[in-house]
């Protein structure tokens, strides 16, 4: 990956087939755009006292230039989540450039 990723386990113990995980999901994003300059994932077992079984959150934080787009996934499942997530981060990721594109296209469109 050309971008360093910064990967945060929060009440969760480290896993190197998670961060693995992880790095391998990152690395298909840098298809969609070489634009990206910040990476960050958090992975976590946030405190929920009234729900029974364990929970898992995983954040992803992409910096590209003039914007920073966000998103998130719970589950019960640490690995559905982080490809859940993924997922979501691929199609805002594509959503954002190809607005970009459309903007730079027809500028007195917007």
């Amino acid at each position: 990956m050309m971008i360093p990723i910064q990967i945060t386990f929060r009440d969760v113990p480290h896993s190197t087939a998670l961060e693995g995980l992880v790095r391998e999901r990152a690395s298909k994003l840098e298809t969609y755009s070489d634009r990206i300059v910040g990476f960050r994932v958090a992975l976590e077992a946030p405190h929920r006292h009234q729900h029974n079984g364990k929970q898992y959150s995983v954040r992803i934080d992409l910096t590209v230039p003039g914007d920073e787009l966000v998103v998130s996934s719970d589950g019960e499942d640490m690995y559905a989540a982080v490809n859940e997530a993924f997922q979501d981060a691929q199609r805002r990721l594509r959503n954002h450039f190809e607005r970009l594109r459309a903007q730079a296209r027809h500028p007195h469109d917007s």
